[in-house]
């Protein structure tokens, strides 16, 4: 196992073109980070440098405080599991997974005793004399697990290593790494584009947007205080409503209280109101379909889509005055636990779970609350 720093990392294409800002972080020995964010981000580009397959056009990498800019990618003890697999089709699952160790020129009997025992982490014993064209594509991304696993790597890297799977079994395989990592307590680096893998499986995670690291923290530390409107919006799935609205002050049972004014409504915050937020400051107000309920006052809205998901129910709601201008009207999604009566075209409405609601200025994007 090793720790991991990125310091001030930076990639430049052609001398032009830059895709990583100066990315700077630590991964603690024997832990599980992911980096997430949209295509094009940098996060694969990071992982590619961290293995050795990308040069570092500025700042430095370092595995267990040695730092490794100029070291073979093979020297850097680390394994990688990517999302095309990678298996060799003439080799069978025994063969491929202990590949890297043959190269090595490792002993035959400890090359065996690795493959058995990676093949038995990961439950292919049955396979092991098969071919990869005849191995669905779950357990072909197991063998590509078993052949990093044979390694005994300081460091595994997965590159978005599910993205081939159908939705079933990426559950399933978000499961089994998971699993695996509690199991070995290696220290791992993982790339999704997908917030959900990061919220399942991340100790924490690293979101990055256009080049540069957006915030760091645990998968609630993200979900429940975002640090600004970017990963408000792409962490959570539903993803957080947000309304552009203005900040106001009103009176309030005893004393003066803040709300948003959006879409014709006054729209609540948590008891220590704004924060950094000023009366007549342009604001977004965001708040996650979980914390919005139905009730019998509220904010009114119409119902525009019912979709029951079995022990969950999800509309698509219009708050605003529906002949209104259109930038006064917004749709939002409401997650219910449990079923409704609630039709499309019905005017319902909504309840707000205040001291669960997000604030953040419009100008810069940052939380105010």
């Amino acid at each position: 196992m090793a720790s991991v720093s990125f310091r001030n990392v930076q990639k430049t294409y052609g001398g032009k073109v830059k895709v990583l800002h100066g990315v700077g972080f630590d991964i603690r020995d024997g832990e599980f980070v992911v980096l997430v964010g949209p295509s094009g981000c940098g996060k694969s580009t990071l992982l590619r440098m961290l293995a050795g397959l990308e040069e570092i056009s500025g700042g430095e990498i370092a595995i267990d405080d040695t730092v490794v800019n100029d070291l073979e990618s093979k020297d850097r003890d680390i394994a990688m599991v990517f999302q095309s697999y990678a298996l060799y089709p003439h080799m069978t699952v025994r063969e491929n997974m202990g590949f890297s160790l043959r190269l090595r020129k490792a002993e035959a009997a400890m090359t065996a005793q690795r493959v058995a025992h990676a093949a038995r982490i990961l439950n292919l014993d049955h396979l092991l004399e098969r071919y990869p064209r005849e191995l669905s594509g779950g357990q072909r991304q197991r063998v590509a697990m078993g052949r990093a696993i044979v390694r005994d790597p300081k460091v595994f890297l997965f590159d978005e290593p599910l993205s081939n799977l159908d939705a079933k079994l990426r559950v399933a395989m978000r499961a089994e790494i998971k699993a695996l990592h509690q199991r070995l307590k290696t220290t791992t680096v993982y790339v999704t584009h997908d917030q959900i893998e990061a919220m399942t499986m991340a100790d924490r995670i690293v979101v990055m947007h256009d080049g540069i690291i957006e915030q760091i923290g645990t998968p609630l530390e993200l979900f429940d205080r975002p640090g600004n409107l970017f990963v408000a919006q792409f962490i959570g799935s539903p993803a957080m409503n947000v309304l552009p609205g203005t900040l106001r002050r009103v009176d309030g049972p005893g004393a003066m209280r803040d709300v948003v004014e959006a879409c014709g409504a006054l729209w609540p915050l948590a008891a220590t109101g704004a924060g950094q937020g000023q009366p007549g400051q342009a604001v977004h107000y965001g708040v996650r379909p979980s914390d919005l309920t139905l009730a019998d006052s509220g904010i009114p809205a119409r119902v525009v889509v019912v979709e029951p998901t079995g022990a969950e129910t999800e509309l698509l709601v219009e708050v605003g005055e529906p002949g209104g201008d259109a930038g006064a009207r917004q749709q939002l999604t409401v997650v219910l636990h449990g079923r409704t009566e609630a039709q499309p075209g019905d005017v319902v409405h909504l309840a707000i779970d205040a001291p669960r609601t997000h604030l953040f200025d419009s100008g810069s994007g940052q939380r105010l609350n």
